[in-house]
């Protein structure tokens, strides 16, 4: 909970369509909904899953109180991804004498691939069905009067995973915002450009992101 509580660092972007929506609050709270984090099924050994969660609690994945999400005039939320590894050196072990039992078992002296194959699969299931996960949350804060997002990571694939998300829940694209953009001195800008400062993000420039779908077939 960082971002309520603490000086931060942060990435910074810019809502390429501000506008919002009429009935939003209503629109964007079953948007959150839709999109939020949901355990997988028992007994399912999914490698990977991510969603929103409230930014007080990663437990917390519903979004129905105002009050617990909206202040101010800013949205606040978090991306929960989780994560399974498999501890490979162990596994690899593991798979081996699996093999030479099978091998014993049936009296040869190497295993077909395919039963490799069927066993390794099989301990895969057996293994990350009994893993937890771990949890990574990437908190942040929308402020939807001026049409920015601050997220509380510097990690490129933790940003372009919230990104990416942001567009399938509220079919809105974020652009990197340079400290450029704060200046109106168009010479105080052209002097900066000229000590190799980065330019300005331009809404053609901003990284597209036509790629992730907003149907119903994507998964949540």
């Amino acid at each position: 909970m960082g971002i309520l509580s603490s000086a931060l660092t942060v990435s910074r972007f810019r809502v390429l369509d501000p506008t919002l929506p009429e009935g939003w609050r209503e629109i964007y709270r079953d948007r959150l909904n839709e999109f939020a984090f949901h355990e997988p099924p028992q007994g399912m050994g999914k490698e990977e899953g991510e969603g929103w969660c409230q930014i007080k609690n990663l437990l917390d994945t519903e979004f129905d109180d105002f009050n617990e999400w909206l202040y101010n005039g800013w949205a606040v939320f978090q991306l929960r991804v989780d994560k399974k590894r498999l501890p490979m050196k162990l596994f690899k072990a593991t798979l081996e004498k699996r093999g030479k039992a099978w091998c014993e078992e049936h009296e040869v002296e190497r295993c077909p691939s395919t039963v490799k194959t069927e066993l390794k699969e099989r301990l895969e299931h057996e293994w990350m069905v009994r893993m937890l996960p771990s949890s990574r949350v990437t908190e942040a804060a929308w402020n939807m009067e001026d049409g920015y997002v601050i997220v509380h990571t510097l990690s490129e694939g933790s940003v372009d995973a919230f990104r990416k998300r942001f567009f399938r829940t509220f079919g809105k694209k974020l652009a990197p915002w340079s400290p450029l953009d704060w200046l109106e001195d168009a010479k105080t800008v052209e002097n900066l450009l000229a000590t190799g400062a980065e330019p300005v993000v331009s809404l053609e420039d901003a990284a597209p992101l036509e790629s992730v779908a907003l149907d119903d077939g994507d998964e949540k």
